[in-house]
C-alpha cells in the first residue's frame, strides 16, 4: 500500500503567529535546526509560512528597481511593487511582515508520491499539513520524504 503524507510528516510542528517578533522566530529556526515555520492566527488557522528565504532580506537588504528617465517621466524596468514587498521584508520586525502568504498545503491522506511531486514541481521545501478544519497538524519536508524512502528500502 502506498505511503501517505501522514505516514511521513513531522507531527505537531512548532508554529508562530503574525505578531511574533522576528528575533523570536529566528531563534526558533536556529535552535531547532529547521528552515521554516507555519504561521497561524488566533484561531489556529494557517495564514502563511516564514522561511529562511523570507528572513534573508533582513541581512541582504534590497536593491531599488532599475529605471530610465524619459521626457520627465520615470519608467521602471522592473515592477516597483516587487521592490516595495522586498523592502517591507527587509525592514519587518514581526513574522507577519515578512512571511509568505497563501503557502501550498497538503492533506494528510494524500499519497506521499503526489506530495513529493508537488514539492518538486513548485520548488518548495516544506508543505504544511492541514486537517479538515484548516488547522496545522504536521509539516512535510524534503527530509521527511527522504527518511520515508530510506525506511521503505530497509
Amino acid at each position: 500500500m502506498p505511503k501517505t503524507v501522514a505516514d511521513a510528516m513531522s507531527r505537531d510542528p512548532i508554529v508562530v503567529q503574525p505578531q511574533t517578533p522576528l528575533k523570536e522566530a529566528i531563534q526558533i529556526l536556529a535552535e531547532r535546526h529547521i528552515s521554516g515555520l507555519p504561521v497561524v492566527d488566533d484561531a489556529g488557522q494557517l495564514v502563511g509560512i516564514v522561511s529562511e528565504t523570507d528572513l534573508m532580506w533582513q541581512e541582504t537588504g534590497v536593491t531599488p528597481p532599475a529605471y530610465i528617465m524619459f521626457l520627465d517621466s520615470v519608467i521602471f524596468l522592473k515592477n516597483p511593487a516587487t521592490y516595495e514587498r522586498d523592502l517591507h521584508k527587509a525592514l519587518g520586525q514581526t513574522v507577519g511582515e515578512v512571511m509568505s502568504q497563501e503557502p501550498l498545503t497538503v492533506d494528510p491522506d494524500k499519497p506521499l508520491k503526489d506530495a513529493a511531486q508537488l514539492m518538486h514541481e513548485r520548488k518548495v521545501h516544506r508543505l504544511p499539513v492541514l486537517d479538515a478544519s484548516g488547522h496545522v497538524i504536521g509539516i512535510l519536508t524534503r527530509g521527511d520524504i527522504i527518511r520515508a524512502m530510506a525506511a521503505s528500502q530497509e
